[in-house]
């Protein structure tokens, strides 16, 4: 078999299942989603730290993406009743394990970072 050729199970997933792990691969597959757990990897952190470490994220995205893993449970949002108001985000439990996970893909992502841009330079993408 090629390498481009695997054998695929015959267990398979059914469709709820499917389904349940594509909308759970979607959320912490995101590319934020992926940049924001880094930022929290070290501890909390204000918001405004989050997008100083975040490059490119725009404050709505940064609000959203901090809405939804909130909402996964994945961070926990600490309000401070101070003026100005102090909110601090950090991972939770569940956080740190996906953290976790996603430490070896940025493993494989930086070491095959280079080989992947001269593959797209020879397809020409």
């Amino acid at each position: 078999m090629s390498e481009t050729n695997k054998f695929v199970p015959t267990e398979a997933l059914g469709p709820a299942d499917c389904k349940g792990l594509a909308e759970v691969l979607m959320s912490v597959g995101d590319k934020w989603t992926i940049l924001v757990v880094g930022a929290l990897s070290k501890g909390q952190l204000r918001y405004n730290e989050i997008q100083r470490r975040v490059s490119g994220i725009s404050q709505r995205m940064l609000t959203l993406t901090l809405k939804r893993l909130e909402a996964d449970g994945i961070v926990t949002r600490t309000l401070f009743p101070s003026v100005p108001p102090r909110v601090d985000y950090e991972l939770t439990e569940l956080g740190m394990t996906l953290r976790g996970a996603l430490v070896p893909l940025h493993r494989w992502a930086a070491g095959n970072r280079q080989a992947i841009l001269q593959n797209r330079a020879k397809a020409g993408s």
